[in-house]
């Protein structure tokens, strides 16, 4: 495979995912009986990957999409509903996917991947140790943000519980059927690329190492994994790479994160104006009501 070719298919890649989440989250709002358009939810997907992307452990993700979602007029109800089937649907598929690689390409991951691991979690100990003990502090942190924000919206939550039953079926099936497209496309971009060097690793020790490198990042510290993630993939988690291997990192860090990140930051200055995003004194604005209603009893209360 040339280089071209695995840059061509990269970009495929990101269409075919960002194409599948539009689908997921605008079916999703259709569920609750809402309308969304697809240039709305492919606004909302842009900003929270440059939120979740600029943020440690991917927590600006939630807000820009409630803040895009917001601004397309979709009541708080329907997108706690939306959100709530997409998060459940695509952690159970990223769990079951996860599960299911581990069990089949585990073993070979280890036998190519783990002896250069391990030397360089020697020779890097300490940086291991500060990623660690900042991952533990910011979970923790995590947790008390959750916590406060969770108390505000659990009576709004609540109330959407009863709005649940609406959503049909076909939707949550099809939640679930686009989560393992954008779960396959994210995982498969180091793998090509990689496949597009003379003397590539094993495929099986590529795609485990991809999917951890990819949704490790969950559970670091610094906004998409920065530091710790360039430490893994060089330091051999997806197999010896090579005198190309910086060059592979930061291909794979343009399509995995950086185009979706500056064109979710160029939807946002385009939408709002940049004087609104980074002016300091930009009023805050008003708290948003959280009072939730079902949408059938929005029709029969405007019947």
């Amino acid at each position: 495979m040339t280089t071209l070719l695995a840059h061509a298919i990269c970009a495929a890649l990101v269409v075919a995912d960002l194409g599948a989440r539009t689908l997921r989250l605008r079916w999703l709002i259709a569920g609750t009986g809402q309308r969304l358009g697809v240039a709305e939810s492919l606004r909302t997907n842009l900003f929270a990957d440059a939120g979740a992307t600029l943020t440690p452990m991917r927590l600006g993700g939630e807000p820009a999409r409630l803040a895009s979602l917001r601004l397309a007029r979709i009541p708080l109800h329907a997108i706690g509903v939306a959100l709530s089937y997409e998060i459940l649907t695509s952690w159970s598929v990223l769990a079951l996917v996860g599960a299911g690689l581990a069990w089949r390409l585990a073993g070979r991951w280890l036998a190519e991947a783990g002896p250069a691991l391990a030397a360089t979690a020697v020779g890097h100990r300490w940086a291991i140790i500060a990623v660690l003990a900042l991952s533990l502090l910011a979970i923790r942190m995590a947790h008390r943000l959750r916590h406060r924000v969770g108390a505000r919206w659990s009576a709004p939550l609540r109330e959407a519980i009863a709005c649940w039953r609406e959503v049909p079926a076909w939707t949550v099936a099809a939640s679930a059927g686009l989560s393992l497209v954008n779960i396959a496309t994210r995982t498969a971009l180091l793998p090509v690329l990689v496949l597009s060097l003379p003397d590539p690793p094993q495929l099986p020790t590529l795609v485990l190492g991809s999917f951890l490198l990819v949704y490790g990042q969950l559970f670091l510290p610094t906004p998409a994994g920065a530091g710790a993630v360039e430490l893994g993939l060089l330091g051999g988690a997806a197999g010896t790479l090579g005198g190309q291997a910086a060059t592979v990192l930061l291909a794979w860090r343009w399509w995995a994160s950086g185009v979706t990140t500056l064109l979710g930051l160029l939807a946002a200055v385009r939408l709002r104006g940049w004087r609104d995003l980074f002016g300091r004194d930009t009023p805050p604005s008003p708290n948003p009501d959280l009072r939730v209603t079902c949408a059938a009893g929005d029709r029969h209360e405007h019947g």
